[in-house]
């Protein structure tokens, strides 16, 4: 089989390529996607040419690991059948080009145990489920705390708020300095920080991977605060003296797991987490060259997604 993919062979230097792709297996499924999302974390990373070392990350690679489709093949050990729709996470099948993480694809092999059914309803917005799973990881589990202060009305800032509402939790103040992004708020408010006087917040989320802020916001903590790292960073440095005086708390949440997955799909499901308004600009698939660079650059871009179907 084959397939047409987004294709990154080095910083800034990507398009559509043909690409094999892995014979399927008994656990395996067939994917066609149809929407696939742009990461404004670790894809951004792969793009620039500023990913540190990283696990597997070598060129050429496929990008993606937000991807939503329709199951075209479906093994004999999986309980899939053909017209699922189901969101994949990635994918590892392109032979010598590496999957990392492979989602950006018309066409994808995965095994079964790492896709989840979605709702037939959910289109381009079934692409959204990671990003989703990600804020909702951040969040849940023993010895966590909602946040309080959100920093970054993006769309994990904005998942953020809308899982911390959805949890029965006091609503949180976001910090925005982009007049645009400031907009979009159901249920909380989002102000600029500097007209935040406030130094007590109890639990911090930073969603805007910016590893800058991290100094100044530990001056924004009650003692035995904590600061939540949602974002994707490089390197973090920050003065010892005023994170001793807060006795500060530093936690990194990682990507989400399958638990995290079914957990959001079912928020979702039930209507307690909407996906609605997070999606700003959609492109087909062949100007992907063009779609990556707005993604990454254009102020006003909250989520590219790049549409499949001109390509099947």
């Amino acid at each position: 089989m084959h397939a047409t993919a987004v294709v990154l062979t080095g910083p800034k230097a990507l398009g559509l390529q043909d690409v094999a792709v892995s014979d399927p297996t008994a656990t395996d499924i067939v994917v066609r996607i149809d929407h696939s999302g742009i990461s404004t974390g670790t894809e951004k990373l792969f793009w620039s040419g500023k990913m540190p070392p990283f696990p597997g990350f070598s060129f050429p690679l496929v990008p993606g690991y937000e991807a939503a489709g329709e199951v075209v093949e479906a093994g004999a050990d999986t309980s899939y059948k053909p017209g699922d729709r189901v969101f994949v996470p990635g994918a590892n099948c392109y032979g010598d080009v590496r999957g990392l993480f492979g989602g950006a694809s018309n066409l994808l092999v995965s095994k079964a145990d790492r896709v989840v059914r979605i709702d037939e309803s959910l289109k381009a917005e079934g692409a959204l489920l990671a990003l989703a799973a990600t804020a909702r990881h951040a969040m849940a589990g023993l010895n966590k705390s909602v946040p309080d202060l959100i920093v970054g009305h993006g769309v994990l800032g904005r998942l953020l708020a809308r899982l911390t509402i959805a949890a029965g939790a006091p609503a949180p103040t976001v910090w925005e300095i982009s007049e645009d992004r400031a907009k979009g708020a159901t249920g909380y408010q989002v102000i600029h920080p500097d007209a935040d006087t406030r130094r007590d917040y109890r639990s911090i989320y930073d969603a805007s991977g910016n590893a800058e802020l991290i100094s100044s916001l530990i001056m924004r903590i009650q003692k035995g605060g904590e600061i939540v790292l949602a974002g994707f960073y490089d390197q973090i440095t920050f003065p010892f003296p005023p994170a001793f005086m807060k006795e500060a708390r530093l936690r990194i949440a990682a990507e989400w797991d399958r638990d995290d997955l079914i957990a959001t799909r079912a928020l979702i499901d039930s209507g307690a987490l909407s996906l609605e308004e997070l999606i700003t600009h959609t492109t087909q698939a062949a100007d992907c060259a063009n779609a990556y660079q707005t993604a990454f650059e254009d102020p006003s871009c909250l989520k590219m997604i790049l549409d499949w179907s001109a390509t099947a």
